[in-house]
Formats: structure tokens, C-alpha cells, sequence
């Protein structure tokens, strides 16, 4: 998902799954029973794996109203008498069929508890099929709320579209709405009126004629997708198409593009950088996770989201962010092509299975900017927009948020992010194997659900280092370490005196970071002579160093390297 600079509430608590409301430690915000419902895996989800979904939905764009259906088919992990599933309440279930049978059920908050007339015994394959119609809730400001976006384009056509990453994928259509179970396949199928195309994840396979007035649009998802990612987009669309091919992989990728007809001569120019976007993607981390399904950029009323193979897409056909360079680089792109396409390697391919950890989406996300900066203009371009993301950080709450709350961290997860691995490529100081790790990363957990410690754990053991204390810092505590040092000048020689000084804020500490935790220990570069720089191994107690035949003013700590805070007394 794209950035977004407001204040977001983020805290630190002692989740307790059957208390019906708590506040956050600094008191911000109350925790509901409906809130663990929506964040945790309970028994009621635990019990059953999705295998696939076949959503078949109408969408009546006059009356905002949608009606359908969707089955879910599912393998029974234990024996079953009542399974969860998850719908909004302001939308009506009008049938829960099994076998031919209709199935009671009853609603608590957003979650439905379905139950079986006799056990579903473990190891057995069913399906359940909810049917249900109402008015879904309105985006007010899409997508960073979620919900459909109901808007004519400039002839007065409707424009419609759906996003609801974080809101949960039920605001509008029935699921076990939970990142850590996807399907491993997905049919959606779009009823829409007659002169519109309803473009949606996946491959078209179909399309049918109801009647005079009704037009069907049926597309299949070949691979594991997330609820979030789920999406329809509803014009009068024009459609255009390429072919992506790279010398290193065999499967050539298709390339679609859906726009508005005032856009498409405007669109052909301004989606030429993709494919150069891809060679970059292709080099860092792999081919494309979805070629079977392709590559969509969808035009939509709203700014844009990393949907899987249909990127909404609503930059306006311009550089930057909606024509700002809020980098202030110089280094123009169309952020929402290169940054939610990103998404379909870190998000999309790799998904984390709590909302929580969803740093690992936006901050590799955010960081995939910069080596796009650096594939395309060079090193130093790339040092001069990364550490552009400074300016965006606050440093007041934790980027990792509170888990089985479908509760996010910081929005410092972007940048903050970005910079943690900017830094960790900086302390594994070797290129090849900081990229072999970031394409190592997608090759071992493709299309599977992950937490931060998956991730955390795999980057220290393939870098022979330990960051194990480098990334609670940077993940679960609200501060970034703080480089002391001073300088006594003698002759030509420099006496140095450095350490790190460090916080209490921790998710995981009462008081103290290091009596918690032990030392706290992270490399940093500094000069040894004029503009050449060596590491030195701070920790939290202080040390000292002696670097003959310097002066003073030619000192230097390599701050474009590390996100850290410096402090020279």
C-alpha cells in the first residue's frame, strides 16, 4: 500500500484473546472483543484450510448495492462442529448452504459462526456456500479506508472500484478474512450492467451475456492470493497490451492495461517504463511470482494499490506522486507503478501472516524504490534517495504493531523500514550476498504466509550475523540507537570515545533496553584517514580509539550508511 503521512495510533498491550475491550499501554485506543475476532486465529478458524474461493457477485452500481455468492471449499484440520467466517454486519447473509442442507448460524461483530448439523470429520474436503446482498460501506478516502469508491469518469460513465488492505476483504464479500490462510486458487466472477468491463485478479476465462442488461466477467487466480488483494474494477474501459520477455527466464509475461479512453494515448507513453521496471525487479529478486495470471495496471478513481496481477493504478499519468517529488531527489518516477508493483514480489509473493508484521510488506516495499533509483541512475543516486526517507520518520511508536488485533505498526514502517535494510546491507558489507538474500528470501518462502521472525531469522543466518538485537531495536522499539562519541585532537592524532546510548521504550522491556536485553551491539564506519572508512564495533559501553596523522575536521562517521541518531559532544 501506498504512503500516507498521518499520525496512526500504534501501542503496546498484553493481548488476553476473551476480554472484551482494553486500552493500548499509552491509553490511545480500546481493544474490543470484535477487534480479536477480526486479528486472531481462534479454534473456530484454526479448525479448517481455505483451498479456494469461488466469489460470484452482481453489482448494481445505481443502487450501491451488491448480491451474491461465495463457496468456499475447505479441508477440515479437526474435527468440526462450528467454524468462523467473517462478513461486515451491515451486510445480510441470506443463505449458508452444505450439502444440499441450510445451515444455522449466528453473528457476533463482523464474525459469523456457522454450525454443522453433525461433526465434519478431520481430513475430509467441503464445500460451504454463503450467500448474501447489501449496501457495502463506501471508501471516504481509498484506499487508506476501506471500501468501494463509487465514481463516474469524465463523461459521466461509472467508475467503480474496491480496495480494503487493512479494513479486511469482508467489508464486502464473505471469507475467512485472516492473512495466514489463502487460497490456493480463486474464481471471481463479475456481473455488471451491459457496456462496462469488469476487470478483477488473474485471467479472464470467461465472459457471458445474461441478458440485455447483464453482462458476467468470470476470471481465475492460478496461485495463492490474499484476501486484501481480492479486488474489482468496473468502466468503460479500453484495454491495450505488451509483451514482457527476459533473457534470464524462459516464460514471456503479458502486460495489460485498462484505462479510461480520454487516457489511452496518454497511458501507451506513460506505461512505457514498465518494462524497465521489470528488468530491474527481474535482476533483484526473481521472474515475476505470477506469470501464469500476468501483469494489469488498472486505472482507478482512487490513487493506487499492489492488488495481485491488477494494480490499481490513479497517479494521473505523472511522475512522483501525483506529480510531487516528495523525495525532493530529483529522481522522477510514477511512485505508484514502481512502488506497488514492488508489492507483487514483498506482499503478494510473500505475505505476512499478521497484519503486525506488515513492515515486511511497505519497508521492502519503500526499499525496492531505492535500488529501482540505483538500478536506474547509479549508487550514488540511490544513497541520495534513500537517505531522502529520513524526513518522513517520527521514532515515537514501534513499526511492528500488536498481534492478533489486526493492529498495524507505525506508518514509520515505509521508511523506517527502508532504512533497516539500507542499514543491514551496510553491516553485511558485500553486494553480492546482501542481494543473494533479498532474491534468497523470495525463493524460499514463495506464495507462503511468514512473520517478521521468518524473516529476521534468514537474513542473520544467511549473513553469518547475528541482527538479532539490531532488528528489536529497529522493529519493537520506538528509537533508533544513538552514537555517542567525542573527539581530543593531540598533534596529528585523534583520540575517539564512542558507545551507544540507549532508550526504555521497548515493546518488550518495563525499564531499561539493555538490562533487558544485554549489551546492545551494532558496526558503524567511520574515517580512518581522509574519505576512507573502516568499521568500528560500538556497543553500549564506552570504548575508545586512537587514529594517528588525521585532523579533526577530516573525522567522519559514515551517517549516509546507517540510520542512526549521532551525538558529537
Amino acid at each position: 500500500m501506498l504512503k500516507f503521512k498521518i499520525h496512526i495510533v500504534f501501542v503496546f498491550v498484553l493481548v488476553f484473546h476473551f476480554c472484551f475491550s482494553q486500552l493500548d499501554k499509552f491509553g490511545n485506543k480500546t481493544f474490543t472483543k470484535g477487534d480479536t475476532l477480526r486479528g486472531a486465529l481462534l479454534p473456530e478458524r484454526t479448525c479448517y484450510n481455505v483451498l479456494s474461493y469461488d466469489l460470484d457477485i452482481k453489482v448494481d452500481i445505481d443502487n450501491k448495492f451488491i448480491s451474491g455468492s461465495n463457496t468456499i471449499t475447505f479441508s477440515a484440520e479437526q474435527d468440526i462442529k462450528r467454524l468462523q467466517i467473517d462478513l461486515f454486519a451491515n451486510l445480510k447473509i441470506d443463505k449458508i448452504e452444505f450439502n444440499g442442507y441450510e445451515l444455522s448460524y449466528n453473528r457476533l461483530f463482523n464474525a459469523v459462526f456457522v454450525e454443522f448439523p453433525e461433526i465434519v470429520k478431520k481430513g475430509s474436503i467441503e464445500k460451504i456456500k454463503i450467500m448474501y446482498s447489501g449496501n457495502p460501506q463506501s471508501a471516504k478516502h481509498a484506499p487508506w479506508d476501506g471500501g468501494f469508491s463509487w465514481k463516474s469518469d469524465p463523461h459521466g460513465k461509472p467508475w467503480v472500484g474496491v480496495s480494503c488492505q487493512g479494513t479486511g476483504a469482508s467489508c464486502w464479500w464473505p471469507c475467512k478474512d485472516h492473512q495466514s490462510d489463502e487460497p490456493e486458487n480463486m474464481y471471481i466472477r463479475i456481473t455488471v450492467p451491459v457496456g462496462l468491463l469488469a476487470i478483477s485478479n488473474g485471467r479472464l476465462i470467461n465472459t457471458s451475456v445474461i441478458n440485455k442488461d447483464w453482462i458476467t466477467y468470470s476470471w481465475y487466480v492460478s496461485y495463492p492470493i490474499n484476501n486484501y488483494n481480492v479486488t474489482l474494477n468496473i468502466a468503460n474501459y479500453l484495454h491495450f497490451s505488451d509483451v514482457y520477455k527476459n533473457l534470464n527466464f524462459k516464460d514471456s509475461l503479458t502486460l495489460d492495461y485498462f484505462v479510461l479512453p480520454a487516457n489511452l494515448e496518454k497511458a501507451k507513453k506513460h506505461f512505457k517504463q514498465v518494462k524497465p521496471m521489470l528488468d530491474c525487479y527481474y535482476q533483484l529478486f526473481g521472474e515475476y511470482p505470477f506469470v501464469n495470471d500476468g501483469y494489469k495496471l488498472v486505472e482507478t478513481p482512487y490513487l493506487g494499490m499492489e492488488h495481485q496481477s491488477c494494480i490499481s493504478y490513479g497517479n494521473n499519468y505523472l511522475s512522483g506522486y501525483l506529480g510531487k517529488d516528495l523525495s525532493e531527489t530529483g529522481y522522477l518516477f510514477d511512485y505508484i507503478i514502481i512502488h506497488e508493483s514492488a508489492h507483487e514480489w514483498w506482499g503478494n509473493n510473500i505475505t505476512t501472516n499478521d497484519i503486525a508484521d506488515m513492515w515486511i510488506h511497505e519497508g521492502f516495499a519503500t526499499y525496492t524504490e531505492a535500488l529501482y533509483v540505483e538500478c536506474m541512475y547509479g549508487y550514488d543516486a540511490y544513497l541520495k534517495y534513500i537517505n531522502s526517507e529520513k524526513d518522513n520518520i517520527k521514532n515515537n511508536k514501534p513499526i511492528i504493531g500488536i498481534y492478533n488485533l489486526n493492529n498495524k505498526g507505525a506508518d514509520d514502517m515505509y521508511s523506517k523500514g527502508a532504512l533497516l535494510l539500507h542499514t543491514v546491507r551496510s553491516i553485511i558489507n558485500d553486494d553480492k550476498q546482501f542481494f543473494e538474500i533479498l532474491k534468497g528470501i523470495q525463493n524460499t518462502f514463495k506464495y507462503q504466509t511468514i512473520n517478521s521472525e521468518n524473516i529476521e531469522n534468514y537474513i542473520s543466518k544467511k549473513s553469518g550475523k547475528d541482527f538479532s538485537k539490531i532488528f528489536d531495536v529497529y522493529l519493537r522499539c520506538a528509537f533508533i540507537p544513538k552514537l555517542n562519541f567525542t573527539i581530543e585532537a593531540d598533534s596529528l592524532n585523534l583520540k575517539i570515545k564512542y558507545r551507544y546510548s540507549m532508550y526504555s521504550t521497548c515493546v518488550f522491556a518495563n525499564n531499561d533496553y539493555q538490562n533487558k536485553n544485554g549489551l546492545f551491539t551494532m558496526p558503524v564506519k567511520i574515517t580512518f584517514k581522509k574519505n576512507y572508512f573502516k568499521m568500528i564495533y560500538p556497543t553500549t559501553l564506552w570504548q575508545t580509539i586512537t587514529i594517528y596523522n588525521m585532523k579533526v575536521e577530516d573525522f567522519k562517521v559514515a551517517d549516509d550508511l546507517f540510520y542512526m541518531d549521532i551525538e558529537h559532544k
